[in-house]
């Protein structure tokens, strides 16, 4: 089979996937997430009760995302097939995206 040529630097996604683990980790451990959903209006805990339900269900779309990364760069084969590493990490960008999509929407519904 031969290799498949990418119109880009596999180094794109990989910048994409850090940046957005960086958006729902301080959203979800720093505390940006209780900020931009709990600030004012009702009690914080129930808020933040919430985020916390909604934080779990995004955190594993975040783990698949973690994974696929990291296998994209660590596995030897997918390192050689440019086919496999294109897949695996336009993978673990979907699933970052979708990651931080579930916590901005459950943030908006917590509110």
């Amino acid at each position: 089979m031969g290799r498949v040529r990418l119109g880009f630097s596999p180094i794109i996604p990989t910048i994409a996937s850090f940046l957005l683990a960086a958006l729902w980790g301080l959203s979800v451990f720093a505390g940006w997430g209780l900020e931009a959903f709990c600030a004012g209006g009702e009690a914080p805990s129930d808020c933040s009760r919430r985020l916390g339900a909604v934080s779990t269900v995004s955190g594993l779309f975040a783990v698949l995302a973690a994974c696929c990364t990291a296998g994209g760069w660590l596995v030897p084969r997918a390192r050689r097939d440019l086919g496999v590493f294109a897949w695996v990490m336009g993978a673990a960008v979907a699933a970052w995206v979708v990651a931080v999509g579930v916590l901005f929407v459950g943030g908006l519904l917590a509110k």
